[in-house]
């Protein structure tokens, strides 16, 4: 029988001036901080709701994945480890054996669990699922297969508007989809636009 796909979400432990750094140097450190919590319960909130997968939380540093008590609203956490982004990631989809995983960004408001279902829909058809940000980055990865390289995403410039394309490059041949496009927030610009009430409320 198939094993349930995993969602792992990629977070800090919400503490102050740890948190959303470049977001912090346009909006101050306690705005960050009051972003990163509202916005990771809330995803933890609607994606934990589903039965369709199972949901994990991996944090960095790995000294917080036994400090979730308060914010990780009873989900299993897990060590990212060391290395960079791709590293992080590519060493949680091997963990993960041979089911479909999906690994997502805390800091992107409009994720739920609708988004994540699309992916996964994708992810059936596909090795490699990414869903794009408008900034060039991605807030979601996908995939179904074989245990990756943890060399596999070396040279992606991260947290730059290459981020996307990099990947893209890197993942050669696989047969991949993109998913839904939702923007994460990253800066004071960003930030003000997630404080802006929408025309509809």
């Amino acid at each position: 029988m198939t094993r349930r796909p995993l969602v792992i979400v990629f977070a800090r432990a919400p503490r102050l001036g740890r948190v959303k750094t470049r977001l912090a140097r346009g909006a101050g450190a306690s705005a960050a901080l009051r972003f990163h919590r509202l916005t990771l319960a809330a995803i933890v909130r609607r994606l934990a709701r589903s039965g369709r997968w199972e949901t994990r939380i991996a944090t960095t540093p790995d000294r917080d994945a036994g400090r979730g008590r308060g914010w990780s609203r009873g989900i299993a956490l897990a060590k990212q480890g060391d290395g960079d982004l791709g590293t992080r990631m590519l060493r949680a989809i091997a963990a993960a054996g041979r089911r479909p995983v999906a690994i997502v960004g805390s800091d992107v408001p409009a994720l739920d669990a609708a988004a994540i279902t699309r992916a996964l829909a994708l992810l059936a058809a596909n090795e490699v699922v990414l869903g794009p940000s408008g900034d060039g980055g991605y807030w979601l990865l996908g995939w179904r297969g074989p245990r990756p390289s943890l060399r596999l995403l070396a040279g992606v410039r991260w947290s730059t508007p290459h981020a996307l394309a990099d990947t893209r490059a890197r993942l050669g041949r696989r047969r991949l989809a993109l998913a839904d496009r939702l923007d994460d927030v990253d800066d004071a610009a960003g930030y003000a636009r997630w404080l802006r009430p929408s025309p509809s409320a």
